[in-house]
């Protein structure tokens, strides 16, 4: 499944990426059609009671994959920073994803409010692709996402550092301007991956070079929205909002699932 993830990244339009943060969430994105499914570290470790990007969330996250590589669409799984220094901790974890049938990984250079030194991330990423040379690797720059050496050349410096090394791609979360996306996608020979941009759809982001959008946070935090705002609606008497589905309807997520694995098996 990851050539076929691989493949995803050239299509006609940008790959559209929602990240889901556990097996219910996934599984209705995948139900709804899309082509592949990531996860978000934030919902997966604040839904575990773990603040994101601190590497607490190591368990939680291979617990997560082994469940969400049973939907019938590629997977993708952030992994933070590794959640280990040694790049042969982070080289086994990625072994075992791609093991399980995991198709690519994120992987951020952000170490809290700072970014790694480049040299540093450029072994982590060396070891994970000796290790797994079939997982995409999708490799962030936080230069924009810190606010520190927030430029296009200094983005491009840890980009091709990160390329020499073996990603297949660049996520460059944070970056927003039309002529600072154009310049990172025209200057770099792989799929850039950048957030959703509610100004920028996705055939605007397409025209600037975009081969990735993905969700991050977004529906997380949309559904942490939602369940306040009807919980609140039933305590105060008011409509409860359209298209909640059904019980029936999110119990057979799971059952069809598992009902199409067993007829392949």
């Amino acid at each position: 499944m990851s050539t076929g993830f691989h493949a995803l990244h050239h299509a006609d339009r940008p790959l559209l990426l929602p990240n889901a943060w556990d097996f219910a969430s996934a599984a209705a994105l995948a139900a709804a059609g899309f082509d592949a499914i990531g996860t978000t570290s934030l919902g997966v470790a604040a839904a575990n009671g773990l603040p994101d990007a601190a590497g607490l969330a190591r368990d939680e996250t291979v617990a997560l994959a082994k469940r969400l590589v049973r939907l019938p669409c590629p997977v993708t799984v952030d992994i933070e920073a590794g959640f280990s220094a040694d790049p042969q901790q982070v080289a086994d974890l990625v072994s075992e994803l791609a093991d399980i049938g995991v198709a690519g990984i994120n992987m951020e250079d952000g170490r809290g409010a700072r970014l790694a030194d480049p040299t540093t991330q450029v072994a982590l990423i060396h070891a994970v692709k000796r290790r797994a040379p079939e997982i995409f690797l999708n490799a962030r720059a936080d230069t924009y996402w810190l606010g520190v050496d927030a430029t296009v050349p200094a983005t491009l410096d840890r980009a091709r550092r990160y390329l020499d090394a073996g990603a297949d791609g660049i996520f460059v979360p944070g970056l927003v301007r039309e002529e600072d996306i154009a310049a990172v996608t025209a200057a770099l020979p792989v799929p850039v991956n950048v957030l959703h941009q509610p100004a920028l759809g996705l055939n605007r982001l397409a025209d600037l070079g975009v081969r990735r959008v993905s969700t991050g946070s977004l529906l997380f935090r949309a559904a942490l929205h939602a369940t306040v705002a009807t919980a609140l609606a039933v305590r105060e008497g008011a409509p409860l909002p359209a298209g909640i589905p059904g019980y029936a309807e999110v119990d057979a997520l799971s059952r069809q699932i598992d009902s199409s694995n067993r007829l392949r098996s």
